[in-house]
């Protein structure tokens, strides 16, 4: 690759190792030269070729990659490029990579972005112009890039993140999807309400209760609709993970069935239900009545 780029550089008359500024003046010199509108050669198509795809070998670099230029050399940065990213709360809690595609609009480099071209008429002094084949006239090329960018984990509604692309930099605005199953509170409470059997509840039986790691047991409690499970829930930008707060909703049947019926009259005539305390000030109530 690095014989490769050593072409690259002589194909645009530097020596390898010239500066961002030195690449792009080259470059910028060669297409005023060699662009077909400008230079009638029958070789001129094929020599702005290589001369683009030299170009292209020295931006991106041994790896493939945009290498960022020496402060000395940056021109004055271009505004990034915005774009909303849409995650679930599970991608968004975990960190993940997510493949981004598009194109963006820059000054074509062969008019200077005037969508024109000045030729010189048969004698020196005159001239005239016609519309630059390059960007058809219209100043601009549409530059496509794809990349893949690396979301940290706990990114939050809001957030922005910064991406560097061979297309320049995007700023990514990161926006959560609703979640068919938990709410999320701004301390990084996850909130879930789900319905259970009345009956199971009754018996407190275990019961499967959805987190962002997956299904987990829990152990329902006759006396508690509320449960708090420590460290399932949504994460800070350190890594600490809330809770998660499942709310049941305990259901049951409209209708019984013959044995569920007469279950419930012998449980009915058990006595299951505490009312001692309720039995005594209800007589206590009947006596100041008389």
């Amino acid at each position: 690759m690095l014989l490769v780029i050593e072409h690259a550089y002589a194909e645009l008359g530097l020596a390898p190792g010239a500066s961002v500024a030195q690449v792009k003046a080259a470059w910028r010199r060669l297409v005023a030269q060699w662009h077909p509108d400008r230079n009638p050669a029958p070789g001129a198509l094929a020599r702005m070729q290589r001369i683009n795809t030299a170009y292209e070998t020295i931006r991106l670099g041994p790896d493939g990659t945009e290498s960022p230029a020496p402060a000395a050399d940056a021109e004055p940065a271009a505004r990034p490029l915005r774009r909303r990213m849409r995650l679930s709360l599970e991608e968004a809690a975990a960190g993940c990579l997510k493949p981004l595609r598009g194109q963006r609009s820059e000054p074509c480099a062969a008019c200077d972005g005037q969508g024109e071209l000045r030729r010189p008429a048969w004698y020196g002094w005159l001239s005239s112009t016609a519309p630059c084949s390059a960007c058809a006239g219209r100043g601009r090329l549409a530059r496509g890039y794809r990349h893949t960018v690396r979301i940290p984990p706990g990114a939050r509604a809001g957030d922005r993140l910064q991406a560097h692309t061979p297309a320049g930099a995007l700023e990514l605005q990161i926006e959560l999807a609703p979640h068919p199953l938990f709410t999320l509170d701004e301390d990084g409470t996850l909130r879930c309400e789900m319905p259970v059997d009345g009956f199971a509840w009754m018996a407190e039986r275990w019961v499967e209760v959805p987190t962002l790691s997956g299904l987990q047991q829990m152990r329902l409690r006759r006396a508690h609709r509320s449960y708090r499970l420590r460290g399932q829930g949504f994460p800070d930008r350190g890594g600490v993970r809330g809770d998660c707060v499942v709310t049941i909703e305990p259901r049951f049947p409209e209708s019984l069935s013959a044995e569920q019926e007469s279950l419930l009259e012998r449980l009915s005539a058990a006595g299951a239900a505490p009312l001692d305390d309720w039995q005594r000030r209800l007589r206590a109530w009947e006596r100041r009545r008389a």
